[in-house]
């Protein structure tokens, strides 16, 4: 079970709201936490547009036109395969804030001891704008995953309350 604090999800979706905001989401890592965390809180049907679940690197590229040479050259998961997932998200749904989540939450994939397991990349799109972050957690799988979904509800949060 994936343990998160709700405080900060409910304050994101709380701000989204005040904020007459809509958000959507490309999930890897997440494999759909991230958009289920969103839809659990109140009036969730005013701000979620939806998700799209992209584990496997073809569907990144298929679905969100990731092209195949940047996840060849800087595997599936990295900040480069993160933003071209968030750009193509974009194309598919029409919200107001994306957001794109790749990452390591168990041994596999890309890791190395450049990039371990609990190496998570996310990229945050609004208006013309994207912001990409590495965050390294620690933990089980469901851990990192949780550790996830409240980083993104903070920093999404963060950057809402900025723009009031």
């Amino acid at each position: 079970m994936i343990d998160t604090d709700s405080a900060a999800i409910e304050q994101c979706g709380k701000l989204l709201l005040d904020h007459q905001l809509t958000i959507a989401f490309a999930e890897s890592a997440t494999g759909g936490s991230l958009a289920a965390a969103f839809s659990k809180l109140p009036e969730a049907g005013n701000f979620l547009k939806g998700g799209i679940v992209c584990y496997d690197a073809c569907l990144k590229e298929d679905l969100l036109g990731v092209a195949k040479e940047t996840i060849e050259t800087h595997t599936p998961e990295s900040t480069e395969v993160t933003r071209e997932m968030v750009i193509g998200l974009k194309k598919v749904m029409l919200a107001d804030i994306y957001v794109a989540v790749t990452g390591l939450t168990r041994p596999g994939g890309s890791e190395s001891e450049e990039k371990p397991v609990g190496t998570i990349f996310f990229c945050i799109a609004q208006k013309d704008q994207i912001s990409c972050c590495v965050e390294h957690f620690t933990g089980s799988e469901d851990s990192i995953i949780g550790q996830t979904i409240e980083q993104i509800s903070r920093t999404i949060t963060k950057t809402l309350a900025n723009q009031a």
